[in-house]
This record gives structure tokens, C-alpha cells and sequence, in this order.
């Protein structure tokens, strides 16, 4: 489809990586390092992505991470690091790139979810309540830029095993568990 990708990460050597692999079989990509939980930073990110590529058409937000905790060791802290990296960069995201979508004719914005709060995981509450508010921020927002043809939505993907994952989470009862909960049996892959 010849579509001009950018991505942002805190992760530069993995990025740079990435960036090398995707150019051996596609347009190179537009990597921004970028801290997400720094708004600012995001906002100058976005400003240079459009003014590299034009109007973002298609904004995925993906970011996040899934650390386990139990209730009684957060702190208040915690609490507002895991809204930064969760939650937070959604809606200031879809923020910063609305105005030239909108301008642009219109375009699509997909928050990543996560089937953890709909199945009652009670191991890391800041992570679960930060993907239920996505969901009800994609409603909002989803209503807010409908008007001006931009479409909201969001993926609940299911449990994606990725290596960080299957090194810190998988046992076989979780997996037993995880293939009891979701619709797709067995490991879903990145690849996938």
C-alpha cells in the first residue's frame, strides 16, 4: 500500500534494529525516539512526524506494560507511572494529531486494549484499569472525531506470548487459564 511508516520508542538500539529489518523489504520507516509518558516530548514527536510526512492518517497507540503487582505494594507513584505508560499517551496522542487529520479528510486512530480487566486479573491493577479506561476513552473519542471522519476503535488482541512473557509469566497453569478465558486457543504470537 505504499504507506509512510513512524513509530516511536524509548528503545533506540532495538528501534534501529527494527528500522534495518523493515528497510530490506519495504520503505524504511520513521523511527522518533520518544518517551511516551512525556508529553511534550510526545507532542514535538508528533509535530515531527507530520512535518516529515505529512497528516498522520492512522494512529496506533500501542505502547504499554503489562508489570505485575499486587493491590497492597502500590504506591501512589506506581499508580501514576503505570497511567503514564498505559493510559495517559492514548488520548494526548490522538490529540496531537487530530487537527491534521482532520484536515486531511479524515483517518483512523486504534488504541490496543487488553483482555485483562475483562477477565478479572488480580495481579496488576494499575495495568487493568488503565486498558478498561481505553476503552472508554475509544467510545468518547470515537464519538468526539466521528463528525470529522475519523474513525476510534480498539483491539483486545487477546494474550500475545511474547518472549518478555513467556520468560516472566508463562506457567501451565496461567496458559491453562489464559486458553480457558480467550476465544483463540493455544499461543498467539507477535508473528501472529
Amino acid at each position: 500500500q505504499e504507506s509512510q511508516v513512524a513509530f516511536f520508542d524509548i528503545q533506540e538500539e532495538a528501534s534501529l534494529e527494527l528500522v534495518r529489518k523493515l528497510a530490506t523489504v519495504n520503505q524504511e520507516p520513521l523511527f522518533v525516539k520518544c518517551d511516551v509518558t512525556d508529553i511534550n516530548a510526545l507532542k514535538k514527536a508528533v509535530a515531527e512526524v507530520e512535518n516529515k510526512l505529512g497528516a498522520v492518517r492512522v494512529l496506533i497507540n500501542n505502547a504499554a506494560s503489562d508489570e505485575r503487582h499486587e493491590p497492597e505494594d502500590v504506591t501512589p507513584e506506581y499508580w501514576e507511572q503505570r497511567l503514564r505508560v498505559n493510559f495517559n499517551h492514548h488520548f494526548f496522542t490522538a490529540q496531537a494529531v487530530k487537527p491534521a487529520m482532520a484536515r486531511a479528510g479524515g483517518g483512523a486512530i486504534i488504541n490496543m486494549g487488553s483482555i485483562s480487566w475483562h477477565m478479572a486479573m488480580e495481579f496488576m491493577p494499575a495495568y487493568t484499569s488503565s486498558k478498561a479506561a481505553i476503552e472508554g476513552l475509544t467510545q468518547s473519542l470515537a464519538r468526539a472525531y466521528g463528525k470529522e471522519h475519523i474513525r476510534v476503535n480498539c483491539i483486545i488482541p487477546g494474550q500475545v506470548w511474547t518472549p518478555r512473557q513467556i520468560r516472566d509469566y508463562l506457567t501451565p497453569e496461567y496458559e491453562q487459564f489464559m486458553n480457558e478465558k480467550q476465544c483463540l486457543p493455544g499461543k498467539i504470537l507477535p508473528e501472529d
